[in-house]
């Protein structure tokens, strides 16, 4: 009995694996396909989303290279701030993975201030460290189109973690 239950819970924990590995894919796909579509100002980031639902079911450091490899990938289509993106990626996935105990319940209003916090965290870090924007720009970027891009960008992860939570299941915590 007991090494039944064993092999079922494998199969689950593999079913899950695979799971969150095909909407961790149609998230990047969905970042690169339909967010040059929609061309808002404040846009969706959808890979930020993808992002923390891999942190939130990882450990810190497999949250971190994730981050780190969705911050490459994003970085080699800007090579002028390249960096800037894994950096922020990075501390962004070790961070939501280390506090992914306090937020991710199953309360939904937590849920998106992570996502919205996730997000913000992203441009801060990106914007700061590519210094592309100075002075006045900087500001207005962190202060006004940051915070709607994080806004619209926790809108959307609602959704997907709503989507996708029969899936996947709960966090581990």
């Amino acid at each position: 009995q007991l090494r039944e239950d064993a092999r079922e819970a494998d199969a689950v924990s593999f079913t899950r694996t695979i799971s969150l590995a095909v909407i961790f894919l149609l998230l990047v796909a969905l970042h690169y396909t339909l967010r040059p579509v929609l061309a808002w100002r404040a846009s969706i980031d959808f890979l930020v989303i993808a992002l923390l639902l891999v942190a939130v079911r990882t450990r810190p450091g497999a949250a971190a290279l994730a981050g780190f490899a969705l911050g490459v990938l994003s970085d080699s289509l800007t090579p002028e701030s390249f960096g800037a993106g894994a950096l922020a990626m990075t501390i962004v996935g070790f961070g939501a993975s280390w506090l992914k105990a306090a937020f991710f319940a199953d309360n939904i209003a937590l849920n998106g201030v992570f996502i919205f916090a996730g997000k913000w965290a992203f441009d801060t870090i990106f914007l700061l460290a590519e210094h592309r924007l100075q002075g006045t720009d900087l500001l207005a970027q962190l202060l006004l189109w940051s915070p709607l891009a994080a806004a619209a960008t926790a809108a959307a992860g609602l959704v997907v973690l709503l989507t996708v939570r029969p899936v996947l299941g709960a966090p581990r915590a």
